[in-house]
């Protein structure tokens, strides 16, 4: 069996963004392999056109390159490859009940680790080697989770009823990850769906069974794109991309709010320019829209293309717009919940489990999946565990307890036990 926390620091030690994950989907490859089920990878997992902010190729082929140089199967960068990353691991006990699915994502972040000494992955040495790549959201622990939990499976199949599906999702950052996986169809079948995540500041032993408050979110690029002129001799033959992209930066945030929930609007991010003396003929301009529902945040898009547009014409530049990640608003079902919740409380190391104590005004890839299930007719919660270590998701010192991981897998498991016993042999819904 595999060593849980050494698995989560080898995939530390070798963090991959969104897309990226070579070494990791090939670890976790390898590792499921040892076990009775049937194990889906590549291509045929996604939808082309539902793989959202794909990075460049010469980006995924640095990452491909350095999961082969540390020895990753050849056989299974070659499925792959061009980052169709993730993995599927299905269980069939072969005794009629329901179906369940775990997801966990396994994607980085864009971040340079801390060389701290006080920072607990450099005394351990498992720091990120992958500079601008970290593990600072704890998704390495969730993939160490899902492992743990597929062991805990193939062990007890034999006691247990229906179909077990954990879900190794890639580029759950900027919410890019899960639409492929569900437009796929990866997410048709399933009659009960456990999203999790790490929570840090929040005392380890402590479970929430399900966190709500989630924002439906829409990622966007905007390129805009002019013409070139000498900015002194000959000023008015130039089309300038970068005031266009900064009227409409200033006008986005402008936009007014909604009064039927929580809105959010942010530029994080406006490149442009080669030369102070030249006419500026590109601009990027990279914005989030967030809403308390779908509603909400597809009117944000709507008002937002407009003033787009509007500044594009004012300059006499062409905008182009892509949609690069997105998600749903969602509830978790409470029925699933209160299970959750019932077989938390039998795990010794749990000293609470809370349903809705706990709302997060983010967004997650995870809302997508979820609403597919609830859409088929089954239910769906987000499960948060306490890591216990004050430094916030995303920043450079990030860590957790890693006790947390043998914790989730033992309430995870007790969940799956409840869920997949005797007493609930129904057919699956698919």
């Amino acid at each position: 069996m595999t060593n849980l926390i050494e698995f989560r620091r080898q995939l530390h030690k070798y963090a991959e963004p969104g897309w990226c994950e070579y070494l990791t989907t090939a670890k976790l490859i390898e590792a499921l392999s040892g076990l009775d089920c049937e194990l889906e990878f590549g291509a045929s997992i996604h939808t082309e056109a539902e793989r959202l902010g794909v990075p460049d190729p010469s980006v995924l082929a640095a990452f491909k390159n350095k999961a082969l140089d540390r020895g990753a199967d050849p056989e299974v960068i070659a499925v792959i490859d061009g980052g169709y990353t993730g993995v599927i691991a299905t269980f069939d006990t072969g005794s009629p009940g329901p179906t369940v699915g775990l997801r966990v994502d396994i994607d980085s972040n864009d971040l340079v680790e801390s060389d701290d000494l006080a920072h607990s992955p450099v005394q351990a040495g498992f720091a990120s080697e992958n500079y601008g790549a970290m593990h600072a959201c704890g998704h390495d622990a969730h993939a160490a989770i899902g492992l743990g939990v597929a062991q805990w499976v193939a062990e007890n199949a034999d006691s247990l009823h229906g179909k077990v599906k954990i879900i190794f999702q890639p580029a759950e950052e900027g919410l890019r990850g899960a639409a492929s996986l569900v437009d796929a169809g990866m997410l048709d079948g399933l009659d009960k769906l456990i999203a999790i995540h790490v929570r840090a500041g929040m005392p380890l032993g402590h479970v929430e069974c399900a966190a709500s408050g989630f924002l439906a979110s829409t990622k966007y690029d905007s390129t805009f794109l002019g013409v070139a002129s000498h900015a002194g001799n000959d000023p008015e033959a130039g089309e300038n991309a970068l005031l266009a992209a900064a009227t409409a930066a200033l006008n986005l945030h402008a936009m007014p709010r909604d009064s039927r929930g929580i809105s959010r609007i942010n530029v994080g991010v406006l490149e442009a320019g080669t030369g102070r003396n030249v006419t500026p003929d590109q601009a990027v301009l990279k914005f989030e829209t967030r809403g308390a529902t779908s509603e909400i945040n597809n009117d944000l898009g709507k008002r937002a293309t407009s003033i787009l547009q509007g500044a594009a014409q004012m300059q006499r530049v062409h905008v182009e717009t892509k949609v690069v990640g997105h998600a749903a608003e969602c509830l978790p079902d409470l029925d699933l919940a209160r299970q959750v919740q019932k077989s938390s409380e039998e795990v010794a190391s749990v000293d609470r489990a809370t349903i809705s104590e706990y709302r997060l005004t983010g967004s997650e890839d995870a809302m997508t999946m979820i609403d597919r299930v609830q859409e088929n007719g089954g239910q769906g919660t987000y499960i948060l565990f306490g890591s216990e270590k004050e430094d916030g998701h995303h920043t450079v010192t990030f860590d957790i307890n890693e006790k947390v991981i043998p914790l989730a897998v033992s309430v995870i498991s007790s969940a799956f036990n409840a869920l997949l016993k005797e007493g609930d042999c129904r057919e699956s819904i698919g």
